[in-house]
């Protein structure tokens, strides 16, 4: 697989952390065009897409939005994702004048804690039926 193999913006998440799968069900829920498409990091979809941007899969304890040669990472990541739901979750993206050092600091000290604070799953969530074909 390659980086243009796939037409769509990725999500890619932790598949067992249960802050970053109650995140890809708020933007299930908040995506009624379908824009995203999601893949677990753990997957093969995940791995490959990232092996694609030259990084390693075991070194990502983020989330990471792919979509075709562009990738976002932390913050970027997820001020894209509200950019590109619309309406008014696109107003977030003011957070850009935010210097990403800032941003992604915050990111990161929830990111450590997220399994403390959240919970871990055993395995990696299995979605809704009318979502599934989402899910790569």
């Amino acid at each position: 697989m390659t980086n243009t193999d796939i037409k769509y913006p990725v999500l890619l998440f932790d598949g067992v952390c249960n802050l970053c799968n109650a995140s890809v069900q708020w933007v299930l829920d908040h995506d009624p065009k379908g824009i995203f498409y999601f893949a677990a990091l753990q997957s093969p979809t995940g791995e490959a897409l990232l092996r694609a941007h030259g990084l390693l899969s075991g070194q990502f304890d983020t989330v990471v939005l792919v979509d075709g040669d562009r990738l976002f990472t932390r913050s970027d990541a997820a001020l894209e994702i509200c950019r590109r739901l619309g309406g008014w979750w696109s107003l977030l993206s003011i957070f850009y004048v935010v210097p990403r050092a800032l941003r992604n600091a915050i990111y990161n000290w929830i990111a450590r804690n997220r399994y403390r604070w959240f919970g871990k799953r055993e395995a990696c969530m299995m979605p809704r039926p009318e979502w599934r074909h989402r899910f790569l």
